[in-house]
């Protein structure tokens, strides 16, 4: 069997009771899936590859070189899902300038309330990256909580596509990843989490909340298992915003 990130975190009595219990099986793809881009911004991604330590010196959030690394498989992703005509849906953060609207996000960080950086263009933390912008085709959603249902259209916009199922990508794989797995399963979604898309601040939160998530709400695979699916997908199965109007050089979202 082909070792997993999270075997490493596990003690021999841990494998065992998962053997045992039936959790961890594959579950069945759906057929009409949507691509989830989660909080992949400034904020938790810093503005250029760099280690964790210095990074977080700026954004407090961010999960450093980790988060660089798992880039090349996001654009990946969204360009094979553009290609067929899958939609691509984007959540990244929102708050009031002041920050009343973080409400229980600041309850367990001593950093709180520090000034909210920006990038050097001036842009600020919840902007989405800029080697993984958003197209006029995709959809961007603005949440106060990690889940990307809580508070979002996201249900309703999934119902409106006809969508029977997610691909999740993004960060933090402990937080907003997995709080959107959640959700999307208590709805009877099915998901599939990006094992090398998603990405953390802290390794073993990382991994081990993917075991978490594969032994009882989602299938986590490699990218690669992923991509071999959707390769054989056919094209154009939803209808999709035109895009028109939309000016990607703008932060629109």
């Amino acid at each position: 069997m082909t070792e997993r990130i999270w075997d490493k975190f596990l003690t021999e009595q841990d494998k065992a009771v998962f053997k045992a219990s039936g959790y961890g099986a594959l579950a069945a793809w759906g057929k009409r899936p949507a691509l989830l881009v989660i909080d992949v911004s400034y904020a938790f991604a810093g503005e250029e590859p760099m280690p964790i330590l210095e990074s977080i010196k700026k954004w407090r959030t961010a999960c450093g070189e980790d988060g660089w690394e798992a880039m090349p498989v996001l654009q990946k992703l969204i360009e094979v899902s553009r290609a067929k005509g899958i939609p691509v849906i984007y959540t990244t953060g929102t708050s009031r300038a002041d920050g009343w609207t973080a409400g229980s996000w600041a309850w367990k960080n001593g950093r709180r309330k520090e000034a909210p950086p920006k990038t050097a263009l001036g842009l600020d933390g919840n902007t989405i990256v800029e080697e993984i912008k958003p197209g006029p085709r995709d959809l961007v959603l603005r949440k106060e909580k990690p889940s990307g249902f809580y508070g979002t259209p996201l249900e309703s916009y999934l119902q409106l596509l006809g969508c029977d199922s997610i691909i999740v990508t993004g960060t933090t794989t402990s937080g907003c990843v997995r709080a959107t797995v959640l959700d999307a399963f208590s709805l009877n979604f099915r998901s599939t989490v990006v094992e090398d898309a998603c990405f953390d601040r802290s390794q073993a939160s990382h991994a081990i909340n993917l075991c978490d998530m594969n032994a009882k709400y989602a299938n986590v695979l490699h990218s690669n298992q992923v991509l071999d699916h959707l390769a054989s997908y056919p094209e154009g199965q939803f209808d999709l915003p035109t895009g028109e109007g939309i000016d990607t050089n703008t932060v629109w979202y």
